[in-house]
């Protein structure tokens, strides 16, 4: 397989954070077009890849076969990365939360407004799909999942928009739902094109990818070894802000050195380490190679011990 059209973000930094190594097993969660998998492997390392994407799983078949038994690929959602991994302890897990650029280039996925294709955006390709969201959200509803989703601070005025266009026929296409938010949107030639967070909203929504996120956080703590590390290469706030949250409240940071008050509850023992500085975002060489690095962010942490209550 060849992953020529994906450069893997941050590959150097998200190795050296898992400390690969022959001989150790590693997941990759965000399977995509195999870039963090096949390093692994050239380090030595064993994988078990995850992708909810069968086009993704179907086009990783030839490095199943060249890794010689040192790379299990399966077709599942990486909140559920601890039913994949059967009971079986991990060294590192790699998390890549972004949209592969492979899906970024195929039209008929519908992720981006640089091509006219469906408005789809599923990447399972299962479920409602962004033309459903677009069409049967109401009004109210609709300007909600864009701000919280998208940030988008005009989600009022795009969703009128949306709401209007639809009336008129059901909007179906990407280029045609990028051309009414840009008319709801007014921006300058150096702005980020105007339908960016909505389309990034959508994304989310209909792949729940936030709850995914947070989920497979949760798992990755149950299913590393004592001193297993997890790295986790987020692209927007939202993300990095979960990934934040959930290693610090792990960590212990931020938790006051003070006695408990009478009755109250003990908060858990900390179960990761963080090693600073974090977070670590690309260099400059590498933002230019890649546009997609630049709004890249790295942290990871090591598992110091199995969480409450886990024998």
């Amino acid at each position: 397989m060849s992953d020529a059209r994906h450069i893997p973000v941050l590959l150097a930094e998200v190795l050296d954070a898992l400390e690969v190594a022959p001989g150790k097993k590693f997941i990759d969660g965000t399977f995509g077009a195999g870039g963090y998998t096949r390093a692994i492997l050239e380090g030595g390392g064993e994988v078990l890849a995850l992708d909810r994407d069968p086009t993704a799983i179907a086009a990783g078949q030839s490095l199943v076969v060249e890794a010689q038994g040192r790379l299990k690929l399966v077709e599942t959602r990486f909140s559920q990365m601890g039913q994949a991994a059967g009971g079986e302890k991990f060294d590192g897990i790699a998390l890549d939360i972004g949209v592969s650029s492979m899906q970024f280039d195929e039209a008929e996925r519908g992720f981006s407004f640089r091509f006219d294709g469906p408005l789809d955006m599923r990447m399972s390709r299962a479920g409602r799909s962004a033309a459903d969201l677009v069409n049967e959200l109401e009004e109210v509803d609709l300007a909600n999942l864009i701000y919280l989703y998208g940030e988008e601070r005009g989600s009022r005025r795009v969703a009128r928009f949306i709401c209007q266009a639809r009336q008129e026929a059901p909007i179906l296409t990407t280029l045609r739902l990028a051309q009414i938010v840009a008319k709801a949107i007014p921006s300058r030639p150096q702005d980020i094109h105007p339908a960016t967070k909505t389309f990034q909203a959508l994304r989310i929504a209909v792949n729940a990818e936030l709850d995914e996120l947070t989920q497979a956080l949760e798992a990755s703590e149950r299913i590393l070894k004592p001193g297993g590390r997890l790295a986790v290469v987020t692209f927007h706030s939202l993300e990095d802000r979960i990934v934040k949250k959930f290693f610090a409240e792990r960590s212990g940071r931020g938790r006051a050195a003070s006695r408990l008050l009478p009755g109250e509850i003990a908060p858990p023992e900390p179960t990761f380490a963080l090693r600073p500085p974090q977070p670590v975002a690309a260099s400059d060489e590498e933002a230019r190679k890649n546009p997609r690095a630049r709004s890249a962010k790295l942290r990871w942490a090591e598992l110091l011990s199995r969480p409450a209550g886990e024998k």
